[in-house]
């Protein structure tokens, strides 16, 4: 007989909070499989301090007994053509052990609420082709489409 997790806490972090910023980059070094992209040691505590008192940035982490096991980072998007915002998930993820369990529902759920306490009309995710688990979950909960997305270098094209 299999042990039942504990419902899992959702919480949004504030500036106060880099122990679990951190252990969000940590699931999502594992989930992604880019542990060096997203070390933990990367950034330091000044910066995550600073990145998490910004208003247009939203962290949410999953706790289940006191540890970080899935969460969010997204953005809120002020728009130009009129008085309104999106907000943007930047990631998603949570820890293979604890795959199934709609924990990335109530994360994008907390999300959603977020956002329409903002004034914000609409929440977008991207997903990989392939990505068929994350599609699938995405495609329960909103409308597809089709888009393309170029990365474009910040530097000069003549520099190299």
């Amino acid at each position: 007989m299999s042990e039942v997790s504990p419902a899992p806490i959702i919480r949004q972090l504030t500036s106060e909070d880099t122990v679990f910023a951190r252990g969000l980059l940590d699931v999502f070094g594992a989930a992604f499989e880019e542990e060096e992209t997203y070390d933990a040691a990367a950034s330091s505590d000044a910066y995550l301090k600073k990145l998490l008192a910004r208003e247009h940035f939203i962290a949410l982490v999953a706790l289940v007994d006191g540890e970080v096991v899935g969460g969010i980072a997204a953005y809120e998007l002020e728009k130009l053509e009129q008085e309104r915002s999106e907000v943007y998930i930047y990631d998603l993820a949570v820890l293979e052990s604890f795959r199934r369990t709609h924990i990335a529902t109530k994360l994008i759920d907390a999300v959603r609420k977020i956002a329409s306490e903002r004034g914000a009309w609409v929440v977008f995710v991207q997903a990989d082709h392939g990505d068929d688990p994350a599609i699938a979950l995405y495609t329960g909960l909103g409308t597809r489409e089709d888009v393309l997305h170029f990365d474009i270098s910040v530097a000069d094209k003549e520099q190299g």
